[in-house]
């Protein structure tokens, strides 16, 4: 099932993010089509996160559309890499998205930056799971807490939102898209996650695990409906199975080329 376009209330785009929109959206409309459901969650205004799984590089823009299509502009968290890539870097800055320095003594930065964001009224889009998951079946795996951060500095929603069909248009770690035939990119927003009962508790390690645990459970919820399937018992987690934090998990660690996740 598809929607069209029902709450365009962007406001000032910016040139960046307009010509982001005037090149990728068309290409989206004709190489994909759409099951988008769950619209009438993603609030009409005010500051939010949407907290989405990570199946596939293009699963971003799949977000982006659906989102876009529904009136609200999505700031992403991501790779401070890409930000110093020539054209690709100029468009995310302009278009004012959130650099990530993973592992870094500016690592806050993404926090303050997000928190800052959703105070100001946007749509902040993170993914919890802060990779690509490396599940074998591409479900959810452990989230990390950047997103429950996020919601409990600010008390601002979270929307759980899941996407399946992108990784049959590009499989994780590859860099050949398959277009025909045309794939069905499923994005299913959900409710509100529940946290009303945690907003006057004190933040500490253990809250955040609960509300990180809540936020995966409600994003995997949605993809089990659209899958059709049960989600393994037990989330995967990365670090039991001795794979590194980002980057590739099929590539040999003794491989020294560039990384990404």
């Amino acid at each position: 099932m598809s929607q069209a376009p029902s709450r365009a209330r962007h406001g000032s785009i910016g040139f960046w993010y307009r010509l982001a929109v005037l090149v990728l959206r068309p290409l989206l409309m004709v190489l994909t089509r759409r099951d988008w459901r769950g619209a009438e969650h993603i609030p009409p205004d005010g500051g939010f996160v949407a907290a989405l799984n990570h199946v596939s590089y293009v699963d971003p823009l799949t977000f982006a559309h659906f989102v876009y299509d529904n009136g609200r502009l999505p700031r992403f968290l991501g790779k401070e890499v890409l930000f110093r890539l020539f054209f690709v870097g100029r468009v995310m800055r302009g278009a004012k998205q959130i650099p990530v320095y993973r592992e870094s003594g500016d690592a806050s930065k993404a926090f303050s930056a997000a928190v800052a964001a959703v105070r100001a009224g946007e749509c902040v889009a993170i993914y919890p799971e802060a990779t690509l998951t490396r599940d074998p079946d591409l479900w959810p795996m452990v989230g990390k807490t950047g997103a429950a951060r996020v919601a409990l500095e600010t008390g601002a929603p979270v929307i759980p939102v899941a996407q399946w069909g992108p990784q049959q248009l590009l499989a994780p770690y590859t860099k050949r898209p398959h277009f025909f035939p045309r794939k069905t990119m499923h994005v299913w927003a959900g409710p509100p996650v529940d946290l009303d009962d945690v907003r006057d508790r004190p933040v500490d390690a253990e809250l955040l695990h609960e509300v990180t645990e809540r936020i995966m459970a409600a994003v995997t919820a949605l993809l089990e409906e659209i899958r059709g399937e049960q989600a393994p018992p037990e989330r995967f987690d990365p670090k039991r199975q001795g794979l590194p934090v980002t980057g590739n998990p099929r590539r040999p660690r003794g491989d020294d080329r560039r990384r990404t996740a």
